[in-house]
């Protein structure tokens, strides 16, 4: 018995160290797995379920300011500086990094030189959540602002944050998360699955590494399958009605659209990067020094833009954008100017909200413009050529903005018309004025001007 026992151990200990090996190995290829799929399916699940609740949240807050001042336009001069008072304290205070509208926050955390604390101070917990609920504070008070650029930003910061669970980071990796994040929740945010995937690769990435990556598309389709579970396979802006003989007659109204976005649009980011130049002396000193009494005087601002136009300027403009649309409501001759001041008062607020919405509501506004020079012409033709025109003239991304309209009203019969519209508008204000976008980024969140690298690059 004695003799026998060392050729077996030697045995037993040969087939435990085996088991023990393909314990781990199962383990090593099951982590493996977790990490290439399951965190980011996971991710892009949460992205979508967001962008829809943050939807869903944002039309019931606006709901909410135009049943509170129903009959009582007065009382928007009470809540609405109050508000903008309550958003900016916040957003100084506690969520800075949440600011605007998160787009130029991820141009900066790609292209910005590396920096260990940049993840930190423009995502995270702290961000997202100030995001969502500043930015729906604003909304309660009737600000021009929308909420797609902000459902950009809460998908990078939720992508970004996975980055926690791999063991070996990296800043290809990061990159990648930051990207997929982004065009999952543009994605979302307007059930325009192609839009999100050529956004991040025409406005965020600008690069041709992200044509091949593999975790944005995955992420586009998870956030917008749990999109479409929640919110159904609907049309942003509604099915646009469009003549199918388009001729030659249609070059005049395409060149006219695009010239008045263009120079619209970049008039819009000229007052946006160059404040300093327009805005008062006093507001100037309290933007810096008395916040709280800069926030007030904005509120104001906004509360008077809305009762002067009966209501017409409150909100992200969906509402009137597809009542003009759809025919139901005609706005002002003056709407497009009123949004636009409107839009520019509110993003002087310094809080989170997007521009996405607003400039398309402006678009549409200018289209009535083009109606009145070619009446002949259907009217939401024009409103599809200008809302892509002046998009595309605020964001310098032509691409993005002919593919964001087409896929948001099912315009497929008009996707020449805008794709010019849209490059000849994108040139014209590429002309006076940088990407905003990009130029947002350099200005707020990189070190400083004698270190800016170019983001063309």
């Amino acid at each position: 018995m004695e003799s026998s026992s060392p050729d077996t151990r030697p045995e037993q200990r040969s087939d435990s160290l085996r088991k023990r090996a393909r314990i781990r190995a199962v383990r090593m290829r099951f982590r493996r797995i977790f990490l290439q799929f399951g965190v980011p399916w996971g991710a892009a699940i949460l992205v979508g379920l967001v962008a829809v609740l943050y939807a869903q949240w944002s039309t019931d807050a606006y709901d909410l300011f135009l049943r509170s001042i129903a009959g009582r336009p007065w009382l928007a001069f009470v809540i609405t500086p109050a508000l903008t008072v309550l958003a900016v304290f916040l957003t100084r205070r506690w969520f800075s990094g949440s600011e605007g509208s998160g787009i130029p926050q991820v141009i900066a955390a790609l292209h910005a030189p590396p920096d260990e604390t940049l993840l930190h101070r423009l995502f995270g917990l702290r961000v997202i959540v100030g995001k969502v609920v500043v930015s729906l504070l604003g909304l309660l008070g009737g600000m021009t602002i929308g909420r797609e650029g902000p459902t950009v930003h809460l998908g990078a910061a939720i992508m970004a944050e996975t980055r926690r669970l791999y063991p070996h980071r990296s800043i290809r990796l990061e990159r990648q998360l930051l990207i997929a994040g982004a065009a999952a929740g543009l994605s979302a945010a307007f059930n325009t699955p192609l839009a999100g995937i050529i956004f991040a690769i025409e406005e965020v990435a600008r690069d041709f590494e992200s044509r091949t990556n593999g975790t944005m598309i995955t992420t586009v389709v998870f956030s917008g399958l749990v999109s479409l579970a929640l919110a159904g396979n609907y049309l942003y802006f509604g099915q646009i009605n469009v003549p199918q003989n388009l001729d030659i007659h249609y070059v005049l109204p395409v060149i006219l659209a695009a010239l008045v976005c263009g120079l619209l649009g970049a008039a819009f980011n000229w007052a946006l990067l160059h404040w300093e130049r327009w805005m008062p002396a006093p507001l100037r000193a309290w933007h810096s020094n008395k916040p709280l009494l800069y926030a007030l005087v904005i509120g104001l601002a906004i509360a008077v833009l809305g009762v002067a136009t009966g209501g017409e300027t409150w909100g992200s403009g969906y509402d009137q954008a597809r009542h003009l649309l759809e025919g139901t409501a005609p706005l002002s001759q003056g709407y497009a100017v009123t949004k636009w001041a409107a839009m520019v008062i509110s993003y002087m607020a310094g809080i989170p909200g997007g521009l996405f919405s607003p400039s398309l509501s402006i678009g549409a506004g200018l289209a009535q413009w083009i109606h009145l020079a070619f009446a002949w012409a259907p009217m939401p033709a024009l409103i599809a050529l200008c809302m892509t025109g002046y998009l595309a003239a605020v964001t310098q991304s032509p691409i993005t903005s002919f593919v964001i309209v087409m896929e948001m009203t099912n315009g497929t019969g008009m996707i020449i018309p805008m794709m010019a519209t849209a490059l000849i508008a994108g040139r014209i204000s590429g002309t006076v004025t940088p990407p905003l976008y990009e130029a947002l980024a350099e200005k707020n969140y990189f070190p400083s001007p004698d270190k800016r690298p170019q983001l063309n690059g």
